[in-house]
């Protein structure tokens, strides 16, 4: 915005301790530095509430997208079926048995462990 390059700056302090003189320059740098200080406040106080104001629009964003798929409820069809439930579904083992009783079950007999180095028995 403002293009000052050291000359310039040169220009107005020389300008500022002639007007001012040497007494009150000090005060005078005090004022200005507490005036900036107070610039920059204000300036970090709109950005914050910038940043929350895109934020909250940000929220609302989400809140219309979420409303309107809850709105398009993608599964009411399966609201409308009937679903079986295991006791209404017809008795299937009268036409597939599920077990095969034919052949003669066998005894499951846990594996022996061994430990490193040990020989399992012959059979």
């Amino acid at each position: 915005m403002f293009d000052l390059s050291w000359s310039h700056i040169l220009i107005v302090l020389v300008v500022a301790l002639i007007v001012v003189g040497p007494k009150d320059l000090p005060r005078l740098m005090r004022t200005a530095g507490q005036w900036m200080a107070k610039a920059r406040e204000m300036a970090n106080q709109f950005k914050t509430s910038f940043d929350e104001m895109s934020r909250q629009a940000e929220l609302d964003d989400l809140r219309k997208e979420i409303d309107a798929l809850r709105n398009q409820r993608p599964l009411a069809d399966l609201e409308n079926q009937s679903l079986l439930l295991p006791e209404d579904q017809p008795d299937r083992t009268q036409t597939e048995p599920l077990i095969d009783h034919s052949a003669p079950e066998k005894a499951l007999e846990p594996e022996p462990v061994f430990a490193p180095g040990d020989k399992p028995p012959a059979p």
